[in-house]
């Protein structure tokens, strides 16, 4: 038992590195952001659809819960346009130090969702994620655009992820993801028609861009969040929380030292992100101590928001 645990736990921090990497593979992917949402989502609709089959799992799921589905999907989508949109507008130090707010949006939001009170000490934590936040912007104002989409973005993951939150309850999370993926490219897809955007030069995308859009929507889309749900089978929700918190950690050396450039910010910009990283994560200890008898599958999806990317 002990080893599988540890298994869980290194498979958890591939997990966390993948989701990190995510960002990586939006700046180097050239296409527009809406492109590659729908690239992305249509791939890995396909490779959720082959795994669904595979495990011999039943695709049916209740009218009523169908359009909910479809309802997330389409969130899911502008979420991640807006996320690519602010990687390309900006750069994936700025777009990941944004998501750090994710936490603080959630302690906002899921009042409204789940019709608990609002906790004194995430609204603490989250005016020091937001001062850390000031401090960025103070020295990297010339990135206000992408922090805009961004912020965009993880309300709308937030929203997505609270939503999703009651819909895990009675499905396979491999089967809302299906159809929330399909609602997704069904959305783009009517909006490009509409735009009279589909085209031979749609279609025409060099090896190079193929390559990185059958990586993020096969290993670090269908693959992980596969196995993020396997891990969570057997890790507290704890344990997952302050792990996935290190996502932008991640995401933020890995620019560093993939993309250089653009991505080698002010001294400034790493202490404000290291003020959001660690109040997000002494948010989570703070958390934890206070329910430590309580194993809520809501805290799960709440403090894993930067999964969403």
């Amino acid at each position: 038992m002990r080893n599988d645990n540890l298994k869980s736990y290194l498979n958890l921090h591939l997990i966390v590195f993948i989701w990190g990497f995510t960002a990586i593979l939006g700046a180097l992917i050239t296409i527009d952001a809406d492109n590659l949402v729908w690239y992305r989502m249509l791939l890995a609709l396909i490779f959720l659809g082959a795994f669904i089959i595979y495990k011999k799992q039943s695709f049916h799921v209740p009218v009523k819960e169908l359009f909910k589905l479809v309802f997330v999907g389409l969130l899911i989508a502008l979420h991640w346009i807006f996320f690519f949109k602010a990687i390309h507008v900006s750069n994936v130090s700025i777009t990941l130090s944004i998501f750090s707010l994710g936490a603080f949006f959630a302690s906002l939001l899921e009042p409204l969702f789940y019709g608990r009170k609002i906790l004194w000490y995430e609204v603490f934590f989250g005016l020091i994620i937001i001062a850390g936040l000031a401090l960025i912007l103070q020295v990297e104002i010339k990135y206000l655009t992408g922090v805009y989409y961004a912020l965009a973005s993880i309300i709308l993951g937030v929203v997505f992820t609270l939503l999703n939150g009651k819909l895990i309850s009675d499905h396979e999370p491999s089967l809302i993801t299906f159809y929330e993926f399909g609602a997704g490219v069904f959305f783009i897809s009517l909006y490009f028609l509409i735009q009279g955007k589909f085209s031979v030069d749609f279609f025409t995308i060099s090896l190079n861009n193929w390559a990185l859009l059958l990586i993020l929507a096969s290993v670090c889309t269908a693959y992980a969040f596969t196995a993020s749900v396997k891990v969570m089978q057997r890790l507290t929700p704890y344990t997952v929380m302050l792990t996935t918190n290190l996502e932008p950690v991640y995401g933020i050396v890995l620019a560093y030292f993939i993309l250089g450039g653009k991505e080698k910010m002010s001294a400034e910009f790493y202490i404000g992100a290291l003020i959001i990283v660690i109040t997000v994560i002494l948010n989570g200890v703070f958390k934890h101590s206070q329910n430590k008898k309580k194993s809520n599958l809501l805290l799960i999806y709440k403090l894993r928001i930067n999964t969403l990317v």
